[in-house]
């Protein structure tokens, strides 16, 4: 979609517009991030995660960076030299806890904004190569994350590599060559270390590039909105600096603020005390557990207990938590509703709210020991998670009776609309055609 009414860069002082007109820089940041781009006028605070997960990554570039320059990649000094910044390094301490907590900070935006486009239809035509380039960056994200984890060479960083990477033994025939060819030999060790560092190194260099593709692929479309009415005219949208740059400032603001309480009062609160032991492959911890933000996946894995027929449960739980990631990508398919977004669909904002709290089920169950309870009702939430996508969304975009959508964003931010009978205090989330008074 291309915005004819969006404001072109023409630069005034002698010097930018030789700078522009060698190389276009300043024209495709103002194109980009400026008052050239035209942004639909009703965005809320949900449309911020995208620019605070942009701020965490680069959070973890630079302080990544940093650990680096004092980290050695070895089994017999990586636990001591990663003590040894904490204690010995100027801000040591403040480097690695802030990197450690803005892997966390991470993926709880990129989970917000997932579940935003999960409500609001993001992933719908034409944005499906925006949100499959956002699940590549998800994916990246998890790699880069894992590979972390191993490098402070903690019991936790030890067992954790070796339960992982023993995933990979319970495919049939290839799948003990993957694991070793993962460690560099038939247990985590020197090799193990050398290869996650290298990667974990190298993978945020990618997942900036790919963030670039994902900002790319969104200019020719345009954003989302809260409504998902598509752009009518100007009257539709406003420059993107200064509103939205404002609004990110603001959520960027609250963002920095939550993490520094974070980072200097509870630095450990996210991690695990058994990291703080160094790694020892003949003491095995009581409770092997991932990072907090891997455990509705992990609850996935351990889901399965039972074989089944000739397929053993090991191998199933590794499919099945596989699947619940990949079935993200054909999600542009799987919803067949026209109304994109949840404020418009009253059955799928119902199971909307169902599918969060299965979510956060299976990430209490995934922290949760191996035992019952949790063992069964990681079992019906994993059979829910993926009922939802291939059974429960089909049949409501089949069935479903979306309410009137309005007819421009305009006409959503000016009135405000009756839902079933209550008056809504928020514009554009109704659909009576007869409006109020407000404007």
């Amino acid at each position: 979609m291309s915005f004819p009414w969006a404001e072109h860069y023409t630069p005034k002082h002698p010097a930018m517009q030789w700078i522009d007109e060698k190389l276009p820089l300043p024209r495709l940041v103002y194109n980009a991030v400026g008052a050239g781009y035209p942004v639909p006028r009703n965005l809320n605070y949900f449309w911020n995660f995208g620019v605070l997960a942009g701020l965490a990554l680069v959070i973890q570039i630079v302080t990544g960076v940093v650990m680096a320059m004092h980290y050695g990649a070895n089994t017999l000094v990586a636990f001591s030299t990663v003590e040894q910044t904490m204690r010995d390094v100027n801000a040591g301490w403040l480097m690695r806890y802030a990197h450690a907590n803005g892997a966390s900070f991470f993926f709880i935006v990129v989970y917000l904004h997932i579940f935003r486009g999960l409500y609001f239809g993001s992933y719908k035509a034409p944005r499906e190569m925006v949100w499959l380039l956002g699940l590549v960056i998800f994916l990246l994200m998890m790699a880069t994350a894992f590979m972390g984890y191993v490098l402070p060479w903690g019991q936790m960083s030890y067992w954790g590599a070796k339960v992982i990477t023993g995933l990979f033994g319970a495919i049939p025939v290839v799948g003990e060559p993957i694991q070793t060819w993962l460690l560099g030999g038939f247990a985590p060790g020197n090799a193990s270390l050398n290869r996650f560092f290298s990667l974990h190194f190298l993978l945020p260099f990618v997942i900036a590039a790919v963030v670039i593709l994902h900002i790319w692929a969104l200019h020719i479309p345009g954003s989302s909105n809260p409504t998902g009415v598509e752009v009518k005219g100007p009257q539709d949208t406003v420059p993107f600096h200064p509103y939205y740059t404002a609004k990110d400032g603001f959520g960027a603001g609250v963002f920095l603020i939550l993490f520094a309480i974070l980072l200097f009062f509870v630095p450990n609160f996210l991690g695990h005390p058994d990291n703080y032991i160094e790694a020892n492959p003949l003491s095995t911890p009581a409770h092997i557990v991932p990072e907090w933000y891997f455990w509705p996946f992990y609850a996935i894995l351990r889901a399965f207990t039972v074989d089944f027929f000739f397929v053993p449960a090991k191998l199933l739980g590794v499919l099945a938590m596989f699947a619940s990631i990949l079935l993200l990508f054909f999600l542009p398919w799987l919803d067949t509703s026209p109304v994109r977004s949840g404020n418009y669909r009253p059955t799928f904002k119902k199971f909307f709210w169902i599918l969060v709290l299965d979510v956060v089920v299976l990430g209490y169950c995934g922290g949760a020991p191996a035992e019952e309870p949790y063992v069964m009702i990681s079992q019906v939430a994993a059979a829910y998670y993926f009922a939802h996508f291939l059974i429960v969304l089909p049949l409501i975009s089949r069935f479903e009776k979306p309410l009137p959508l309005p007819n421009s964003i305009t006409e959503a931010v000016l009135n405000r609309y009756n839902i079933q009978g209550e008056q809504d205090a928020l514009p554009g989330m109704g659909s009576d055609p007869q409006p109020s008074n407000a404007g």
